[in-house]
């Protein structure tokens, strides 16, 4: 009983964390499916993998991460906690 009641309060935090992510904000260039090359610049999200888009979104939010949109991303990630961009993560991506 106890496992099953960690398993839904660890389940409901993670829900929680990936709500708190804007992902309209994302798809507007990212696209719906995550396919589509942000401003032809980016890699195309829907072929990397949950950690490389986790590293990615966390990189950003730090500075050690990016390439020409770099400073872009960064005020797209900077109000979103390492924990909320990193569960956020799981929700996309191979």
């Amino acid at each position: 009983m106890k496992k099953i009641v960690l398993s839904i309060v660890a389940l409901g935090a993670t829900t929680a964390l990936m709500a708190a992510v804007n992902a309209g904000a994302c798809t507007g260039c990212h696209g719906a499916d995550w396919s589509k090359a942000a401003l032809g610049k980016s890699k195309n999200v829907a072929e990397m993998s949950k950690a490389d888009i986790a590293a990615a979104l966390v990189g950003y939010k730090d500075g050690s991460y990016g390439g020409p949109m770099k400073g872009l991303m960064k005020g797209q990630v900077d109000k979103y906690s390492k924990e909320e961009l990193e569960a956020f993560a799981q929700t996309i991506g191979k």
